[in-house]
C-alpha cells in the first residue's frame, strides 16, 4: 500500500478521551476546506492486524503520530477491558506526585478508610493548590509525607491498601 499525504480537517476535542488521554476528530469528507492556521496533512504509516492504524499528522508545522481506530471499534475495545475494575484492585496502591511542589496539607492519617475521590493531600506548585484525591477506596496505610514538606516529581506520598 502506497503511503498517500492528504489533507483533512482536524478538531481537537478538549475533554480527555478513553483512559484520560486526549481525543482528536480527524474528518476527511468536510464539505469546507479548513482554515489555513490548521491545515493538517494526514499520512498512513502502518495498519495493525487489530484494527488500528497508526498515521502521521502534521499541522502548522508540528509532526504527531497518532493510533487510530473506528469509533464503534474503540467503544468495543473500551467496553471489553477491565480498566473500570482496576481501581478496585487489591493490594497497595501508591499514590505517587506527579509535579514538584510543597505538601501544603495532609487530610488523612495512616488507619483512616476513605473513599474514591476524597481528598487525601493537598499540593502547592506554581502558586496553585492542588487536591490530590483517592483513586480508589482503601485503607491509608502509610502518609509519607508531612506538611510543609518539599516534595519532587515520581516521590510517595501515601500509600493505600
Amino acid at each position: 500500500m502506497a503511503a498517500v499525504s492528504r489533507r483533512v480537517r482536524v478538531s481537537l476535542v478538549e475533554a480527555a478521551g478513553p483512559g484520560g488521554r486526549d481525543a482528536a476528530e480527524i474528518d476527511p469528507d468536510a464539505d469546507e476546506a479548513p482554515p489555513a492556521s490548521r491545515t493538517a496533512i494526514v499520512a498512513p504509516l502502518t495498519a495493525g492486524r487489530d484494527g488500528r492504524s497508526r498515521v502521521e499528522v502534521v499541522v502548522d508545522g508540528w509532526r504527531f503520530e497518532l493510533v487510530v481506530e473506528d469509533a464503534a471499534r474503540a467503544e468495543l475495545r473500551r467496553r471489553a477491558t477491565r480498566e473500570e475494575d482496576a481501581a478496585a484492585a487489591d493490594g497497595p496502591a501508591e499514590i505517587r506526585a506527579i509535579i514538584p511542589g510543597r505538601v501544603a496539607a495532609v487530610r488523612v492519617v495512616a488507619g483512616d478508610a476513605v473513599e474514591a475521590g476524597r481528598t487525601l493531600l493537598i499540593v502547592e506548585a506554581m502558586k496553585m493548590q492542588n487536591e490530590l484525591r483517592a483513586p480508589r477506596a482503601g485503607t491509608v496505610e502509610r502518609v509519607a509525607v508531612g506538611e510543609g514538606q518539599t516534595i519532587e516529581n515520581g516521590d510517595v506520598l501515601v500509600v493505600l491498601r
